[in-house]
């Protein structure tokens, strides 16, 4: 067809305005901050999720957990998030293990946050059967602190169906030394570690509470999540190099895997791969839980929080009311009483400052977290047989556990 002046016209006059639409929206995004909205959940606000909903976070599409687990199983590292005192943010976890267990049976592997890479010898005797479950309590202890019971569901079933467990995180050795040296004294001594992505570094230092008059304070905090995280992601990769069929579930605090620039985007730069992350997601804190609310300064992040969101009330374990009332130290394999408190129930029983803890009932006590998971299976009102060491003498003592208001 030929072009009449009038059709010549009409694309000037079209392409005039699509350059100053081009010109405008280039000032109004210099001007103002861009942001993918509801925290990375661009279609729909994750408060108007029901319950045990599963949003796609890049469509905005509702999805049921078959079709979640059919996608994201042709993912190499499938990364699922938590706020680790949630209850149920370990089920979803535990979930998700199943499911993919099922479709791929001995190709599963699991990788945590709670082991360090130093624990892997033990964690590996742990598979082979050779840790008993309460040295296998002990060694979650000294890598991650309390809260065995927490993931003890997703244990019992690693080892029903022998499914290695990989530890993540760093050693307390390089730890120390990244505290007392920096990262740039002597690099080879640590992971490569990139501190070049801004949104990674403006959304930490917001975890942080960082503003610009002490971002200075905050350099080696900074520094040792990137330790964490270039750790962690240092060990997906050392899987992905080693398993060319195996898939890995990571199992890693939400702020680590949100928004793929913590964990997933260090493993992808060392092997790049496909993955995904789910996002178990607390929109809504219960009253008598408010006082767990991090107060976090909005920062602007352009990104996706994931590629699924999987919202979760909030459970954590219910307060033990069953307390022996007295202060330990664990050292050397043993539990030692350093304190005892005034009408407690350990004073009522004739437990003494000094005295060393050996046994509950009839199995040892491997340290204060196993002492303390062990009470929680007591009820008040219950009695309690510890045997203990004072100076040479072994002896039983008998504890009526009284509840005990502080």
């Amino acid at each position: 067809m030929q072009r009449t002046p009038v059709h010549l016209a009409i694309k000037i006059v079209l392409g005039t305005l699509f350059l100053i639409w081009v010109l405008s929206a280039a000032q109004k995004i210099k001007a103002e901050e861009y942001a993918v909205p509801n925290s990375g959940s661009p279609y729909l606000d994750l408060n108007d999720l029901g319950i045990d909903q599963i949003l796609h976070l890049p469509t905005g599409i509702q999805v049921t957990k078959d079709q979640m687990i059919d996608i994201v199983s042709g993912s190499r590292v499938i990364y699922v998030g938590e706020t680790h005192d949630n209850l149920e943010a370990h089920r979803a976890q535990l979930e998700v293990i199943e499911r993919l267990n099922n479709i791929f049976p001995g190709k599963i592997t699991v990788g945590l946050e709670m082991f360090r890479q130093s624990a892997q010898p033990d964690l590996d005797r742990w598979h082979n059967g050779e840790l008993t479950q309460g040295e296998f309590k002990a060694l979650f202890h000294k890598n991650w602190g309390p809260g065995f019971k927490l993931y003890r569901s997703i244990f019992d079933f690693a080892k029903e169906n022998s499914i290695r467990l990989i530890g993540l995180k760093s050693s307390r050795e390089t730890e120390t030394r990244l505290r007392n040296e920096g990262p740039t004294a002597h690099p080879e001594n640590f992971p490569e570690m990139d501190e070049t992505d801004i949104h990674h570094k403006t959304f930490s230092m917001s975890m942080f509470g960082g503003h610009n008059d002490h971002a200075e304070a905050l350099v080696k905090p900074y520094q040792m999540l990137l330790l964490w995280e270039e750790a962690m992601a240092h060990a997906v990769g050392e899987f992905l190099q080693h398993n060319a069929d195996g898939k890995l579930v990571v199992l890693a605090g939400g702020f680590h895997v949100q928004y793929g620039f913590g964990i997933p985007k260090r493993a992808f730069r060392r092997i790049p791969h496909p993955y995904s992350i789910i996002l178990p997601t607390v929109t809504q804190l219960p009253e008598e839980l408010k006082d767990r609310e991090m107060k976090v300064e909005h920062v602007s992040i352009p990104l996706y929080a994931g590629d699924f969101a999987w919202r979760l009330e909030y459970k954590v374990l219910p307060v033990n009311k069953v307390k022996l009332g007295v202060q330990l130290k664990e050292s050397e394999s043993k539990v030692q009483v350093l304190f005892v408190g005034e009408n407690s129930n350990a004073d009522q029983a004739g437990i003494l400052t000094g005295d060393v803890l050996l046994a509950l009932g009839e199995e040892k006590i491997l340290g204060v977290d196993d002492l303390v998971t062990r009470l929680q299976t007591f009820n008040v009102g219950d009695r309690a047989l510890i045997r203990l060491r004072r100076g040479m003498e072994e002896m039983d003592v008998d504890v009526l556990l009284r509840e005990v208001t502080p």
